[in-house]
């Protein structure tokens, strides 16, 4: 006898790589190895689960203060991560490398696999973490923020016209980012466009003198992982012929919690340096 669906069944949780995650329970130690999602793990209202985290996991500052480094994103200290304990452990495929986490995989029970390529892609993040952690009321109130952000982001992209850019994040060599990255997803959903197209690489090297530069409208010099600061605007602006401005890189590249913030803060200058009020 076939017997009937269960009513309000639990949603199975699945991280990037598919693997089922279980609602968490008793003494949850968690370990972040992605800046990012520290953030979010914070924002989530567990912090006090949080007991190791990486040097570039800043924010919240005040909260991470108290919370032991682990090493970096990729050089990570595995004696000091197994003295934590911890039972979860959050990365993800392209901050962390693979043979760091198949390492620790091997001593904590439980690791999130995260790979989030588009803004929107934050939605499911949120879903899983509040899922996995108790706490979908919090995630439930991040992704209606974000689903607003995402729908103001789009209205300045239907107002304005599409423009190409060129987003640096390194100098000599300068570096720029593929269409493929998370940085490219985030500028698109206001209308700007990254360039070039089609290279091989996800952060590729740039050739001032290349045909393509014949297409971009604007510069941009981001603060992050490469510190651009205003003594460097002159410099591109030389080089590129267009015009150049400073961007804020935790407000294209961070994801998470920091998602719908970055699109506002995206929105509001795409319609500055459009000059609409």
């Amino acid at each position: 006898m076939k017997m009937p669906p269960v009513a309000n069944a639990a949603p199975i949780l699945r991280d990037a790589l598919g693997a089922e995650h279980r609602p968490a329970g008793g003494d949850v130690r968690i370990v972040s190895l992605v800046p990012s999602l520290t953030e979010l793990v914070c924002e989530l209202g567990q912090a006090d689960r949080l007991v190791g985290r990486t040097g570039f996991c800043v924010h919240p500052r005040d909260v991470l203060k108290a919370v032991p480094k682990v090493g970096g994103t990729k050089d990570v200290k595995m004696d000091v991560v197994r003295a934590l304990a911890p039972t979860h452990l959050i990365v993800n495929i392209d901050e962390n490398r693979r043979e760091t986490v198949e390492e620790l995989a091997a001593f904590v029970p439980n690791v999130i696999v995260t790979h989030p390529c588009t803004p929107a892609d934050n939605l499911g993040l949120y879903r899983l973490f509040g899922g996995i952690f108790g706490c979908t009321e919090q995630a439930d109130r991040l992704a209606a923020e974000l689903e607003a952000a995402l729908a103001e982001a789009r209205a300045v992209a239907g107002a304005l016209p599409r423009e190409a850019a060129l987003y640096l994040i390194w100098r000599e060599p300068w570096m720029s980012v593929a269409r493929d990255t998370y940085i490219s997803a985030t500028l698109a959903e206001v209308g700007w466009d990254t360039l070039p197209v089609g290279t091989s690489d996800r952060y590729p090297s740039i050739d001032w003198q290349a045909p393509w530069m014949a297409e971009v409208a604007r510069v941009f010099l981001s603060t992050e992982p490469y510190r651009f600061r205003e003594m460097h605007l002159a410099e591109v602006a030389a080089l590129s012929g267009r015009p150049v401005s400073l961007i804020d890189g935790e407000m294209t590249s961070w994801y998470g919690s920091r998602a719908p913030t970055g699109l506002r803060h995206l929105a509001a200058l795409r319609r500055a340096l459009a000059g609409v009020a």
